[in-house]
């Protein structure tokens, strides 16, 4: 871990390293105080500026819009009650209160501590977690790492309770799209129509964008949003916005909150495709359970902007533990750095610590730095944010898809990829619309390749279909995953039936 932590200040501070940081905390603060943008929409509009870049200074750079968007949603959400991301939207619910009472400095400092104090817990068990995490995938055989590729698919389907059917049939959909080109085994190639584009398979990047950035853009064209937030509620002061971050006194007072908070993100995090809205959401709902003030909670208290600001942060340094250690995405926003990293050749994964720990050691210290600087860049950006509420979605929807073709173009030069990134964006449109799972279906096109190829090697070791039975690891991980499948359906049909 030391040897991490030199290498990591020796990355991030090498001046081809230490200016994209910088841009990135700048780009994502910004991203994410504009009402509509998601982090994982952030890292999309900053895909165009990494692709001369160098593969470290690039994973520093998306990690740290990332990472500062979350951060900038909390902003807008407690001026205007317009959460900048979906995962500061509790943050509303207390934080523009207090603004309303004439707090506004005190509720935008409380965010900005609890912010980066979550991030920084979120960081350092990254750190702590990712090698131990590296370590012990190195040391799985296929059939077992077949069960651990099935079981992340599946939790993303057990979070979606209430629509648990339509999440698996989007990740199965998801793992037969990964079907499509040359199979990961041999050079058969399979699904692609004889056409020369598909070959190597649907490429991914132009996907997440058009799913993660276009569909969402023309969603709120559908609702026909083209409000400019003028005609919100504004916090009753005519003093200029001045942050006022909290002593030491209030930040022991609110320690079990953070700690709390900062514990239930990084295990949401780590979960595939649950993300930082999730960990917000819970986090909150848990607060008002267990908090002695949870009477008090949606009437402007600052427990309420820790709860939620605290674990959307964490869930960042959370997300990045199966992402760099095992290749799994804990989230829409690093399964778009996953796919820009495999574009540049740079495959996460359980080799990564071995055979490219600077990776690894840059995201650390990018982490930190952007969690440290990014109180710094809201605090001097806080007084510009009206400005991004001025602008009408008749105007920066279209900039929104302009720069997804952009990102998409970029990616190979070729505009087949500008046509693959529309086609998905219609798709993702009408696919959410329908009540099916996005995040699902790109986790499924992600880990469809390396759960094939680890079903095919498990199967090709044994001769059979008896690598189930004859490894105990294996199947104790595939009876969770059946059980996994089966108690959602059970208790829909009992439910049914009563």
């Amino acid at each position: 871990m030391s040897a991490l932590w030199t290498m990591g200040w020796e990355i991030v501070f090498t001046p081809s390293v230490f200016g994209p940081l910088l841009a990135g905390v700048l780009l994502g603060v910004i991203f994410g105080a504009m009402p509509g943008v998601s982090a994982s929409m952030a890292v999309v509009l900053a895909l165009p500026f990494v692709y001369r870049m160098d593969s470290v200074a690039a994973i520093v750079f998306l990690v740290a819009v990332y990472c500062a968007s979350i951060t900038g949603g909390s902003i807008t959400a407690i001026l205007y009650r317009v959460p900048g991301t979906s995962s500061s939207a509790p943050t509303a619910l207390d934080g523009h209160t207090m603004a309303q009472r004439g707090e506004t400095g005190k509720a935008l400092g409380i965010s900005l501590m609890a912010s980066s104090a979550g991030g920084l817990a979120g960081t350092f068990f990254m750190i702590w977690a990712a090698p131990l995490f590296s370590t012990a995938a190195r040391a799985l055989n296929p059939s077992e790492w077949f069960g651990v590729l099935l079981f992340s698919m599946l939790v993303l389907a057990c979070l979606d309770r209430r629509n648990f059917v339509k999440t698996l049939i989007s990740g199965l959909l998801g793992l037969f799209l990964a079907c499509v080109g040359k199979d990961p085994i041999g050079d058969n190639v399979r699904l692609a129509g004889g056409n020369a584009y598909l070959l190597s398979g649907i490429e991914m990047l132009p996907v997440m964008i058009g799913v993660f950035a276009a569909a969402e853009v023309l969603k709120r064209t559908e609702k026909g949003n083209n409000t400019s937030w003028a005609d919100l509620e504004k916090p009753k002061t005519k003093e200029p916005i001045k942050m006022i971050l909290p002593g030491f006194g209030e930040l022991f007072r609110q320690w079990k909150t953070w700690l709390r908070s900062s514990f239930l993100g990084i295990l949401v995090g780590i979960l595939p495709g649950a993300g930082a809205t999730i960990a917000s959401f819970l986090s909150y709902a848990i607060e008002k359970r267990v908090s002695k003030q949870k009477h008090l909670l949606g009437t402007g208290i600052s427990e309420g902007i820790v709860a939620s600001e605290a674990a959307n942060n964490a869930a960042t340094g959370g997300s990045m533990v199966p992402l760099l250690s095992l290749g799994i995405p804990g989230g829409n926003a690093a399964a778009i750095i996953m796919a820009v990293m495999a574009a540049q050749g740079v495959f996460l994964g359980p080799d990564l610590m071995v055979s490219h720990p600077k990776y690894l050691a840059g995201v650390f210290g990018s982490m930190v730095l952007t969690n440290l600087f990014m109180v710094v860049a809201a605090i001097f950006l806080a007084k510009s944010f009206a400005r991004f509420l001025l602008v009408p979605y008749s105007l920066s929807g279209p900039v929104i898809l302009m720069t997804a073709a952009a990102a998409a173009y970029g990616l190979h030069g070729q505009f087949a990829d500008v046509v693959l990134m529309a086609g998905a964006g219609i798709f993702g449109c009408v696919f959410v619309r329908l009540g099916y799972n996005a995040s699902a279906l790109i986790l499924g096109m992600l880990l469809g390749p390396m759960c094939e190829a680890s079903f095919r090697r498990a199967y090709m070791a044994e001769g059979s279909f008896m690598w189930i039975f004859t490894n105990p690891d294996t199947t104790a991980i595939l009876m969770i995953c059946v059980v996994m499948l089966l108690y959602p359906l059970a208790k829909q049909f009992v439910v049914r039936r009563t």
